[in-house]
């Protein structure tokens, strides 16, 4: 693969984006052009910066601390990003999150990063608030960086290795953090890492669904029945009557519902049952349905129809570059 370029730190904006552009690396936006100064600031710490952790599909590019910190450079991040963005994209390399399906279907999907634990707030994420939209930079550059990872590295580029029929805006970017609430245990937690660790799923995501409580939410039922209505309805819609194997079932739960649940004595393994009784053979085990505390003020939540080519998420504890 061609090496990368990098800039002189005089060089002109201009000059540095139609370079990015000629050489296949830009997502279609401007992109902080790599100097060796950004770079050494990104590798600042790293004992070996060479170190490949893999390659990644389609194409089977070098997935290196080095290859990694160039890309959050052209997103914007700030240098502590990098071992959040590497992280998430070695958990993209497990067979079973399966990233060829993911980065090569006609499908939709995009890759999503939830970031877990002290480094969220660390990095000064938004897990309040508007928090899938614009306006934090740590949440909009981790997302866009793991994304030109999968562009940059592992060769989904339209047309080459991304052969998305449409696509979807995710796949700009699209990160965020689970929030510090222990209404219920974080995801991490549930799955053997300590409150403590610092941690990043990965899902591979074929969009975002609005679902309201009806009623007001009163009771933990009209909270759950219609996010179990939506899960359906989804699998209705993307499998073309084809018959899928049981996955997970990952959606946002804003804090005020979390706490309204809570209220009514229902803890997390009853929200798993309820709602595994209710969507009948979609997922292995009533533990695969993860409900994600997040979000602002408000009722409405966020449903994350996984991809339903196959994929399942993957948790990492952050690596130590």
């Amino acid at each position: 693969m061609e090496a990368s370029p990098v800039f002189p730190e005089a060089v002109s904006w201009e000059e540095a984006q139609a370079v990015l552009q000629e050489k296949g690396l830009s997502d279609g936006l401007p992109l902080v052009p790599p100097t060796e100064a950004r770079l050494a600031a990104m590798l600042a710490g790293v004992a070996v910066p060479d170190k490949s952790y893999g390659q990644m599909l389609p194409l089977f590019g070098d997935l290196t601390t080095a290859a990694v910190a160039y890309n959050c450079v052209l997103a914007g991040c700030e240098p502590g990003a990098l071992a959040v963005v590497l992280t998430a994209a070695e958990a993209c390399l497990e067979p079973s999150f399966n990233l060829l399906g993911v980065l090569t279907t006609t499908g939709t999907p995009a890759v999503v990063s939830i970031v877990h634990g002290p480094v969220a707030e660390t990095l000064g994420m938004n897990a309040g608030t508007n928090l899938l939209g614009p306006g934090n930079r740590a949440n909009a550059t981790l997302g866009r960086a793991i994304a030109l990872v999968t562009r940059n590295i592992g060769g989904a580029r339209a047309g080459i290795g991304d052969m998305a029929t449409m696509g979807q805006p995710g796949k700009y970017g699209f990160c965020f953090p689970e929030a510090d609430d222990r209404t219920f245990p974080p995801l991490p937690v549930r799955r053997g890492i300590e409150e403590t660790i610092s941690a990043v799923t990965v899902l591979g995501v074929s969009g975002t669904v609005e679902v309201l409580p009806t009623g007001g939410g009163e009771t933990p039922e009209t909270i759950l029945d219609p996010m179990a209505a939506a899960m359906t309805a989804v699998r209705d819609v993307a499998s073309a009557g084809r018959l899928r194997e049981p996955g997970e079932q990952f959606f946002l739960l804003p804090p005020e519902l979390a706490r309204q649940i809570a209220k009514k004595g229902w803890d997390l393994t009853r929200i798993q049952s309820y709602l595994a009784a209710s969507i009948g053979g979609l997922v292995r085990a009533p533990e695969d349905i993860h409900p994600i505390i997040t979000g602002g003020a408000g009722v409405k939540m966020t449903l994350l129809p996984l991809w339903a080519g196959g994929s399942l998420s993957v948790t990492r504890a952050i690596l130590d570059p």
